[in-house]
């Protein structure tokens, strides 16, 4: 590896962590209100963050500071979730809130559960919902704007049935710091409102029309303070009665309404859809992981989510090449991997993309391979699938079959994936979160819920269900696994991820990304940059973003030297440089001075920090 700048971050954090030993006890929460920096946009450098006792990592200031302040009243790490996701469901309205879904993983030492909070599809859906009157499915955008595409939201009962296991602070507590900033007002970032100017869709709803925009139709310039009563009531709501007060009753009502009456795309969500959804307790999936002489044990989510097995399966192919033997080389903005390195990933990335798009989905519905989806991380199994790979690129590689039998399934095919936000925290308990929350496209089905037309704002609803396949089957009619049908959960590529010492059991790094089915590439280049080549989260985080979904091979632009490029094109593959805007969270342990501290690290792509004391 090079050598890089990277020494007086260091330095840095080792200096933050010694001052900040010492710190009082907690008093009770009384949230305090912060000055409201604007946001960054773009690519904007971060320094990498140090603290001792506890940290959390969100995808906005004002979200980061709310999960603070809750830990430092006391606050356990899903106490501070809760009040992270409220405060991003008002400043980061585009991509989660309490009209969508999340995966939360959660450790209590290293004891770990996956709690699902996926939308579910409403009773009256067939697995003809994306086909057209042509019979052929439907455009993107043609299925997501409007009520077709909405799924029953499920962040908030989720939340709630993790709070009532883990939560330390009074429910209503925890919806304070969204409620002052809903009245109060946030300033207008300089992301929020770029988003905003290049949307299509948004300004089609009434509802959002008049608040994320000026009478000109314009959007709220950056640094406009923006007030949203009418999610603040809503949040008083819940803050009062629960999940029941989203759920059921008036603003049940609404959701069912908005969704069912729009004049072009109506969908088929019902009241009963509603009031019948239930939070999901899994398995956590955690495997193996070995960087000589380390053991590390990996535990991410598990079907409906393809992130754990995805990047399961690519950093276990890896090991059955030569790559942990290529450091990291310069690149055209610090450090990069190398063409050889960059080969061998995105071809590993090719099979298990292939296996993904063959058996992933919801696992009420689908029997995994073999009996179990640790089929597909066998070593014996990544063994073989690592024999395929050859001096130049498959283009495009076909599924593995883990089992003695062959699925009778069809694979799905490519489809675009978006949105979301990610969450990591650790608090002074010795519990950690990693929670990835989302609404899918941005600014979801661009359909804003209010309860009350005479009160500003509301709240976005999701258009997860085009996480199904839009096609039902293939050509030959075989059935497609992730297929729409009533009530089950779309396949998700979201990868909250715990990472422990499989001797000790210490935790050693919580993290996570949103980008759609590119979490899976986001999430592994940060693993792998952490535990392979020894980084820093900020370090990892800030390397290139690269990756493929069995396709053309994906480089972000302006940061990998035409060599690199040219000798992936000299390999077969079909290069393609794009804008690639990860959202990573990271915080992993580190020492400092012979005394164990956290380092965190938010993308510098976008506008989120790291706080702790």
């Amino acid at each position: 590896m090079p050598k890089t700048t990277t020494t007086t971050l260091r330095i840095a954090l080792i200096a933050a962590a010694a001052l900040l030993a010492g710190c009082n006890s907690a008093p009770p929460l009384a949230y305090t209100v912060p000055s409201q920096p604007e946001g960054s946009s773009g690519y904007t450098e971060k320094p990498g963050w140090a603290t001792e006792k506890f940290a959390v990592a969100a995808a906005n200031p004002l979200a980061t500071d709310a999960g603070y302040q809750v830990l430092k009243a006391g606050g356990s790490a899903i106490d501070a979730a809760i009040a992270v996701q409220m405060v991003l469901a008002l400043v980061e309205p585009q991509s989660s809130g309490i009209g969508g879904g999340a995966f939360l993983l959660h450790a209590a030492g290293d004891r770990v559960e996956a709690y699902d909070g996926r939308e579910t599809a409403p009773a009256a859906a067939t697995e003809k919902l994306f086909i057209g009157a042509d019979g052929k499915p439907l455009p993107f955008n043609d299925a997501v704007v409007g009520g077709r595409s909405v799924g029953v939201p499920g962040t908030v009962r989720m939340l709630e049935l993790a709070h009532r296991e883990h939560g330390k602070l009074a429910w209503p507590q925890l919806f304070q710091p969204a409620i002052e900033l809903a009245e109060g007002g946030f300033k207008v970032s300089a992301r929020l409102h770029a988003l905003l100017a290049n949307e299509k869709f948004l300004s089609q709803d009434p509802v959002a029309a008049a608040y994320f925009y000026d009478a000109a139709g314009k959007p709220w310039p950056v640094g406009h303070v923006l007030k949203n009563p009418e999610l603040a009531a809503v949040l008083q709501a819940i803050a009062r009665q629960g999940s029941k007060a989203l759920l059921e009753g008036g603003v049940a009502q609404a959701i069912v309404a908005k969704v069912r009456t729009h004049p072009t795309n109506p969908g088929q969500l019902s009241l009963a859809d509603l009031a019948g959804y239930q939070a999901r307790k899994r398995e956590a999936l955690c495997t193996s992981y070995q960087v000589a002489p380390h053991a590390f044990r990996v535990c991410g989510f598990p079907p409906p989510g393809s992130g754990a097995i995805a990047i399961g399966q690519i950093l276990g192919i890896l090991k059955n090449t030569d790559a942990a033997a290529m450091p990291l080389q310069d690149g055209l903005r610090g450090p990069a991997p190398g063409a050889d390195w960059l080969h061998l990933y995105t071809e590993a990335a090719r099979l298990a993309f292939a296996d993904r798009a063959q058996y992933v989905a919801d696992p009420d519905f689908v029997q995994p391979p073999a009996g179990s989806w640790l089929s597909l991380l066998e070593p014996a199994y990544l063994a073989r699938r690592a024999r395929l790979i050859g001096a130049q690129s498959m283009k495009v590689a076909q599924p593995g079959t883990p089992g003695a039998m062959r699925t009778s399934l069809a694979p799905m095919p490519e489809q675009p994936e978006h949105g979301t936000s990610h969450i990591s925290i650790v608090d002074a308990f010795g519990n950690a979160v990693a929670m990835t929350t989302t609404i899918e496209d941005q600014f979801g089905a661009r359909q804003m819920v209010t309860t009350n037309a005479a009160r500003p704002g509301g709240f976005l609803l999701n258009n997860e269900l085009t996480d199904f396949s839009f096609a039902p089957t293939d050509a030959q009619g075989q059935p497609i696994a992730n297929r729409v049908q009533p009530g089950k959960r779309p396949r998700s590529s979201m990868a909250p991820t715990l990472v422990f010492d499989q001797a000790s059991g210490e935790l050693l790094m919580s993290g996570g990304s949103p980008g759609g089915a590119a979490i899976i590439h986001y999430t592994a280049k940060t693993l792998y940059g952490v535990f392979n080549w020894g980084l820093l989260p900020q370090q990892a985080i800030n390397l290139p973003n690269f990756g493929t979904f069995n396709g053309p091979t994906l480089l972000e632009e302006n940061r990998f030297p035409p060599a690199t490029v040219e000798a992936l094109r000299a390999r077969g593959a079909e290069v393609r440089e794009m804008n690639m805007t990860s959202g990573l969270q990271a915080i992993t342990r580190g020492q400092a001075h012979g005394k164990k501290i956290w380092l965190g690290g938010a993308d510098p792509r976008r506008e989120g920090v790291v706080m702790g004391d």
